[in-house]
């Protein structure tokens, strides 16, 4: 992965908006989701590092994410932010892609 460069990201979840996606988030023993699907109407990322991305879906709900510090598209396309501490350990994830994720 690589360090957020805060133009490059919001151009790539700029490419979801109005787009059937799926979503994994996870964070720190205390969020799970893998595969809900949403429809994206707004995505953001915000901060100077570490990061804060934002996802509203359907109109009426949002996902919010904070502490991102790392980003990469894999090769299905996906984009893949990550958030890790001081000793590499990976804290939240947040992954958004067009198909859903591999059970």
């Amino acid at each position: 992965m690589n360090p957020i460069i805060r133009s490059k990201v919001e151009a790539e979840l700029q490419a979801f908006v109005g787009a059937d996606a799926y979503i994994h988030s996870e964070a720190t023993s205390f969020v799970f989701v893998r595969n809900f699907k949403v429809k994206v109407t707004h995505a953001f990322i915000a901060g100077d590092g570490p990061f804060r991305a934002a996802i509203r879906f359907d109109g009426h709900g949002w996902l919010r994410m904070e502490a991102l510090t790392h980003y990469e598209i894999d090769a299905n396309g996906r984009l893949l932010l990550a958030g890790y501490d001081d000793r590499g350990r990976m804290n939240v994830a947040l992954h958004i892609g067009k198909e859903p994720f591999p059970e």
